[in-house]
């Protein structure tokens, strides 16, 4: 179930690369599971911008968004004390009751946000999940020592090599056999790379472009096993059993 509301920006920090973390105070009530996201108005642009949720609590919303064009320009110039209109409880979000004990969670880039609140509710629940997160480069990194303050084991990949391991997350993943189950969130190509090479089941986060956000306007719909889905309300987390490439 959906709520709008009005928050007001108490915080908004560069973290990486073009990669802010904006701390959101207003109504958490309708966050329900990790991987849901947050639709935010922004003046002077017709279309909300979808954001995933990295963290919350019973007054703030933690999002980390990635500088990619003219919404979240705006969004990294926000100062402290900014009121914006906001959708929560937006999509449905990882089933944490398939995880077994060990779980892998493997984010790519501004995939990495929602990981974080799934890894703090899998340890909370007394499982050890096994983090892999993957960049472009060094100066792309972010939230690893976050991670491991939960307690996770975390391993990073970077494509051109300047930390962790030289490569994609499945270059890291190769090497893994121990872990139950997996989840997901990253670019199309890092998923089917992973679909492909992550031993069992799992679930995938799909970026999409949506423009209600709520399964009105059927403009993010993706084709699955057993017909269609709306990416924004029956996902944005699909089972790794039912996705057709």
């Amino acid at each position: 179930m959906k709520k709008r509301g009005i928050y007001e920006v108490i915080a908004n920090d560069k973290i990486a690369k073009d990669v802010h973390k904006m701390i959101l105070k207003g109504d958490t009530s309708y966050i329900t599971f990790p991987g849901q996201f947050i639709n935010i108005k922004i003046d002077d642009l017709y279309l909300r911008r979808p954001i995933s949720i990295c963290d919350y609590d019973k007054e703030t919303i933690t999002i980390i968004f990635k500088v990619v064009g003219h919404g979240t320009e705006k969004m990294a110039e926000m100062k402290k004390g900014t009121k914006l209109d906001i959708l929560t409880g937006l999509g449905n979000g990882f089933n944490k009751t398939r995880s077994g004990k060990s779980p892998l969670l493997v984010g790519g880039g501004v995939g990495t946000p929602p990981m974080y609140r799934l890894c703090k509710e899998l340890i909370d629940e007394g499982k050890s999940p096994i983090v892999v997160l993957g960049f472009n480069s060094k100066e792309d990194v972010f939230f690893e020592d976050e991670f491991k303050k939960l307690g996770a084991e975390v391993y990073i990949s970077t494509v051109d090599g300047s930390y962790g391991t030289k490569g994609f997350v499945t270059d890291v993943i190769k090497d893994l056999d121990n872990y139950t189950y997996h989840y997901a969130c990253g670019p199309l190509p890092m998923l089917k790379a992973l679909y492909n090479t992550a031993e069992g089941d799992g679930e995938y986060s799909f970026e999409e472009r949506m423009g209600c956000g709520f399964g009105a306007c059927m403009g993010c719909t993706v084709r699955v096993k057993d017909g269609f889905k709306r990416v924004c309300k029956d996902g944005p987390v699909l089972k790794k059993e039912e996705i057709v490439w």
